[in-house]
């Protein structure tokens, strides 16, 4: 299988082209959080605090990461902290899910309506770091390397586990 690179924010036309299976490197801007600041990204969604901010959700892409000194590496997506805030992530424009594990049904199917998915990735800090090229704390600096990162990145390579409603798990 050939793998082709795909650059955030994504298109409506490169997301309906990916199936499970595929193997994508994935370059531009996307996002770093986990379950202790997805939820705060969520409220402010909710809150419509969000626009007041220089991050843009739409199109783009969210890791289940920390942003540490010594790199970053998936964290498993089907947490409650985590899979609880796809939904909402996913309305306000999210259209990748990108770190490691299993998804509830619910949580596929609703990619679906999106034409959004999901992908994992090998927990492998050392290759990912090298792919890192800048990142920078957009949101909630306080909680350190679990704050919400906006990084530029170069072929990141991972697999869609989860699209269309289907998946791999």
């Amino acid at each position: 299988m050939e793998t082709r690179t795909i650059t955030a924010p994504f298109t409506d036309e490169v997301l309906s082209s990916l199936k499970v299976g595929d193997i994508v490197n994935v370059s531009g801007i996307i996002y770093a959080g986990r379950d202790a600041v997805l939820p705060k990204i969520v409220d402010m969604i909710e809150k419509d605090t969000l626009k007041d901010t220089d991050i843009n959700l739409e199109g783009s892409v969210i890791f289940h990461t920390a942003v540490s000194p010594a790199g970053v590496g998936p964290t498993s997506s089907n947490k409650l902290e985590i899979e609880g805030t796809m939904p909402e992530l996913t309305k306000a424009g999210i259209r990748m899910h990108l770190g490691k594990g299993a998804l509830k049904k619910e949580t596929v199917e609703m990619f679906n309506e999106y034409n959004a998915v999901y992908a994992v990735i090998a927990p492998v800090t050392a290759l990912l770091n090298s792919k890192v090229k800048a990142k920078r704390c957009v949101a909630h600096p306080e909680l350190g390397m679990e704050a919400f990162y906006e990084l530029q990145v170069e072929e990141f390579p991972c697999i869609i586990a989860a699209a269309h409603g289907e998946s791999m798990f």
